[in-house]
């Protein structure tokens, strides 16, 4: 089989064997880690380099929203790594039972998680600034405008049925309330977890308003999700680091990935294939364009092996690949602050409140449809 890092391929989420009824006993792992956005790109080469590191006694959970389309990439990892134990956990990030019933079965099947990768992500329907595009191209941005999207790139937002805007649930909701339903789990006496998240060097202060944090009123919804992500990664270290949980972002640097694909639907894929000798010259230049998914997982792998004290609760850890193909990973100051973080934090906090009562209130309508 043709390696992960080789092909580049872009299969889909994976889905576990369905376990028959549930356990009496709990599982007693060396090591815990659960991805989500596991089922292509960035997370599924992840989950590669994982089982790759040959740990004994680790125990791989892949959470993806879609069950059909994810054997397929379990049992590629599995063909590679045939002793690997990796379970599958159903979870949609943009719906709040989702995300409630998935954590539900995280503490019936773990007494503990020791990683928490937080990488599903969505940048919904793209609108591309052709003529930005390539006014760009022959100019100084070109860098940035190809490692950010900057000038280029806006989003048209959608609603998810629980009312919420869907890249900031998806992106950034979901995960805090993963986070909160996951605390028993993640924090325990004695032992370290970790979060850590997938963000984007697209995260800008900018597109981001504490006033708007679903971001219904702005057009770079993405941009504003990832920079919220920072801050309630800080936030986050804030309040659990004396609980053991600490928790870190990263940048993958620019990859080629389905969301990348998915930047200009209307232009024929050929067009990224004569593109890459200009990305590959660009790297010549600047180590941001990692390019690959392999190259992208840099970060997350690294961070797998650190001390979580030794970190910098306020750096971004960004993958590199030099001209040379060598992979590295080096810190980046945020532009972010405690109080802001601490700001949208309780935000989220109230948000969070709200959605559980319309939650409650909807499961007791469903109980008692005649009631007046």
């Amino acid at each position: 089989m043709t390696p992960f890092h080789q092909t580049g391929y872009r299969t889909c989420c994976l889905e576990g064997k369905k376990r028959s009824g549930r356990r009496k006993k709990k599982e007693n792992m060396n090591t815990v880690v659960l991805v989500t956005g596991a089922n292509s790109g960035i997370g599924l080469v992840l989950c590669e380099r994982l089982l790759s590191q040959d740990l004994e006694g680790l125990q791989l959970c892949l959470a993806c929203r879609s069950m059909r389309r994810a054997q397929a990439a379990r049992s590629a990892l599995l063909a590679s790594h045939p002793a690997a134990q990796v379970a599958l956990l159903q979870v949609d990030t943009s719906s709040i039972s989702s995300v409630i019933a998935a954590a539900r079965e995280v503490k019936l099947r773990y007494n503990r998680l020791d990683y928490l990768y937080l990488n599903a992500g969505i940048m919904p329907n793209p609108q591309f600034d052709v003529k930005a595009f390539f006014k760009g191209l022959f100019s100084s941005r070109i860098v940035s405008m190809f490692a950010t999207g900057e000038g280029i790139l806006t989003q048209k937002d959608g609603v998810t049925p629980d009312g919420l805007q869907d890249v900031f649930a998806t992106n950034l909701f979901g995960h805090f309330l993963l986070i909160r339903e996951l605390e028993p789990v993640l924090c325990h006496a004695g032992r370290t977890s970790r979060l850590i998240w997938t963000s984007s060097s697209n995260a800008h202060r900018s597109a981001f308003d504490l006033d708007d944090v679903q971001h219904r009123r702005g057009a770079r919804p993405y941009s504003s999700s990832k920079y919220a992500s920072d801050l309630l990664s800080l936030a986050l270290n804030t309040r659990y680091n004396k609980q053991g949980l600490f928790s870190s972002v990263t940048c993958p640097g620019f990859v080629m990935t389905n969301l990348t694909y998915g930047i200009l639907p209307s232009f024929p894929a050929v067009l990224w294939t004569l593109l890459m000798p200009v990305f590959w010259l660009i790297r010549m230049f600047t180590n941001t364009f990692t390019l690959t998914p392999y190259n992208g997982a840099e970060a997350l792998l690294w961070l797998f092996k650190q001390k979580p004290e030794s970190l910098d609760p306020q750096a971004k850890y960004h993958s590199f690949t030099s001209g040379l193909g060598n992979n590295y990973t080096l810190p980046r100051k945020m532009d972010i602050d405690v109080e802001t973080s601490d700001a949208l934090f309780e935000k989220l906090l109230r948000l969070e409140r709200d959605v559980r009562e319309k939650l409650k209130e909807r499961a007791e309508e469903s109980q008692y449809p005649c009631r007046t």
